[in-house]
């Protein structure tokens, strides 16, 4: 039988809740502070602990908090005796899987206590099967092309993502790879005739919305049926509309369990909070693990191997495009351009070169006059850190030499050119 630790500083609390508990399935064990509850967590090892929030001298965010620094695969429910949704939205904020306002209906109770033991549950089949590491290993690199830091960053993440379940917050700009990423994470479910459902928030009306994610009753339109046992993928989500944001989250305490759970924006959606544009609650219960994928002008390191991954990936009618190649120049100017469109724009320029080019050397002279108008280079203050050296020798080598031009263009003092 799954166990539930009770932390409530009431014993008549603790009566209630096991005369209602126990009888539903449940065994249960008591603790009356959350010093006592963090100890016999820790010597004990529960599938789900339900703890009050108004408790002495520990209460319940901060034993939510030394839980989950303790155990970050621990369930925990919140319960709150407070009318507003503060306290509540700031238990999801720290990880607690979801939480009561007192005073709750049993069924309610029995509900949430059951969606968080299967939520352990499978979190328990993934760690002993193999199959989540095995298959979100598989690939990643092959499909997350860089050696730069914030690169190798992004993989160790997706690496570690691919064994959860947690809903996951992609964000970065149009172009970085977003959906890449959120192919990966569906793939490491290592179930082929899972569905990945791609919703673009962008795209969809208020009429589809309701239809497709709300559904009756807060049990889920079509596209959330469609998901279950696979991934709901919302793209662009800060473009869904804040009336059907606060209705999704009730669908997404119903039903997170039973899917992956991976939203994009390219916006900040903490920033939105504050200005009252987007629902809190919905941001916490979908941002519990944000991932933020780097714009390509701050990993320009890994242009020179990301050109040559989408060369291979072209065809020429010429010669083999794999053999195609840049010159120096050519490849200062691709290192240097600012990439608004990031990867989806390199890519595009790369295999338009690739298969259309009659020589096998490609000069900076065959490259779109967007990427040789040196008005469109970044300045020097938005560059990446580091690489300002190498940068600045790229800038007066394409100025030919001009150090006002130059500077012009890295938008610093003529001076510290020397």
């Amino acid at each position: 039988m799954p166990s539930v630790l009770i932390v409530d500083d009431l014993l008549s609390i603790h009566e209630m809740l096991e005369a209602v508990i126990q009888p539903t399935g449940f065994n249960t064990a008591f603790a009356t502070d959350g010093e006592k509850a963090l100890s016999r967590y820790k010597s004990e090892k529960f599938d789900l602990v339900l703890a009050d929030i108004d408790m002495k001298p520990m209460d319940g965010i901060t034993l939510l908090k030394q839980l989950k620094q303790y155990d970050p695969n621990a369930v925990i429910v919140i319960m709150t005796a407070y009318a507003s949704t503060e306290s509540a939205i700031q238990a999801l904020k720290f990880g607690a899987f979801d939480y009561l306002q007192k005073p709750f209906r049993v069924n309610e109770l029995i509900a949430t206590l059951k969606r968080g033991i299967e939520f352990k549950q499978f979190q328990n089949e993934r760690m002993t099967s193999g199959l989540a590491p095995a298959a979100g290993a598989s690939g990643i690199e092959a499909r997350i092309i860089g050696q730069s830091p914030a690169v190798q960053k992004l993989i160790q993440q997706v690496r570690k993502l691919a064994t959860v379940h947690s809903p996951v917050l992609l964000q970065g700009e149009t172009g970085t790879g977003k959906t890449a990423v959120a192919e990966i994470l569906h793939e490491a479910l290592g179930a082929p005739e899972a569905q990945l459902v791609r919703i673009d928030c962008a795209l969809s009306s208020e009429a589809n919305f309701r239809d497709g994610l709300l559904g009756q009753n807060g049990a889920g339109g079509t596209w959330v049926q469609q998901a279950k046992g696979g991934t709901l993928f919302l793209q662009h989500l800060q473009c869904l509309p804040l009336d059907i944001q606060k209705e999704l989250v009730s669908v997404l305490r119903n039903n997170a369990h039973t899917m992956r759970l991976i939203c994009t924006t390219t916006e900040d959606l903490e920033r939105l909070c504050d200005e009252g544009r987007f629902h809190d609650e919905l941001f916490y219960r979908v941002a519990s693990l944000p991932v933020i994928l780097p714009p390509l002008r701050e990993r320009a390191g890994d242009i020179p191997i990301l050109a040559k991954h989408y060369v291979a990936k072209s065809t020429n009618p010429h010669f083999d495009a794999s053999l195609v190649e840049f010159t120096e120049d050519a490849m200062a100017v691709l290192t240097s351009y600012h990439w608004p469109g990031n990867l989806t724009e390199l890519f595009q320029v790369i295999s338009k070169i690739a298969s259309a080019t009659e020589t096998r050397i490609v000069t900076s002279e065959q490259l779109p006059l967007r990427l040789r108008e040196i008005q469109h280079w970044p300045k020097l203050a938005e560059y990446l850190a580091g690489q300002e050296k190498q940068y600045i020798e790229m800038v007066l080598h394409a100025c030919r030499g001009d150090k006002a031009k130059a500077a012009g263009v890295l938008g610093i003092d003529p001076a510290r050119l020397g």
